[in-house]
């Protein structure tokens, strides 16, 4: 299933937390860190101007970011976590 976001928003898969120290320490999912970053899998039409028109988004789908750890709505699609972030909760695009 593709969820298609409106206006601003774009969905994001989480990266998954690292289950491991670099010392090599196993990590419960209790003290696991919430990654703040994910990849994009669908964007909006972007925020509707005056005229009628749409703004394009600075981002697209497949693209690596960045946002605010506690940005966001969580939500399930097929079994998997995403989120939904405005544009305005990514921080920066990683090449």
């Amino acid at each position: 299933m593709k969820i298609v976001p409106l206006g601003d928003k774009v969905v994001v898969a989480r990266m998954e937390a690292q289950a491991q120290t670099k010392g090599g320490i196993v990590l419960p999912d209790s003290s696991r860190d919430r990654p703040n970053e994910g990849r994009i899998l669908s964007v909006g039409d972007g925020p509707l101007l005056p005229d009628g028109r749409h703004a394009p988004l600075q981002v697209h789908e497949g693209d690596r970011v960045l946002f605010a750890p506690w940005a966001g709505t969580e939500i399930q699609i097929d079994g998997q976590t995403a989120l939904i972030l405005n544009e305005a909760d990514i921080l920066a695009v990683i090449s």
